[in-house]
């Protein structure tokens, strides 16, 4: 595991984001979850490739809107990686959230600042 296996883009206007990346990449999308969430549908011929999201911004640092691809990376135990990552000076930007269906996710900020997801995938998840 502790592979990068979501990636989500956060952005203002939904729609012209999504026309944006189906013009420029020829990705399509499908709606899924909350609203303003959609699935990146974009095939990958060398194999799974990464999970890919457009969403309705968010801000998971205080007064500062989330830019850029947010990350999550794959792990087994995200309580574990949670301590792991306080310990290591890392700082705990959102508890334990989970998402039925999908698995258990929190966001971390390293030292730097840098916004990173932690998901223990799990299908059973409630």
């Amino acid at each position: 595991m502790n592979t990068l296996s979501h990636i989500a883009i956060n952005a203002d206007d939904i729609p012209a984001s999504r026309a944006f990346y189906r013009a420029a990449f020829g990705w399509q999308f499908s709606a899924w979850g909350p609203p303003g969430f959609y699935r990146v549908e974009a095939e990958d011929p060398h194999g799974p490739g990464v999970t890919a999201a457009l969403q309705q911004r968010r801000q998971l640092l205080a007064d500062q809107p989330t830019t850029g691809f947010e990350c999550t990376v794959a792990v087994d135990d995200v309580r574990h990686v949670e301590q792991a990552a306080l310990a290591a000076g890392g700082r705990l930007l959102m508890q334990t959230t989970t998402i039925a269906g999908v698995g258990h996710l929190i966001w971390l900020a390293d030292p730097s600042g840098n916004v990173v997801g932690a998901m223990q995938y799990d299908t059973k998840a409630q």
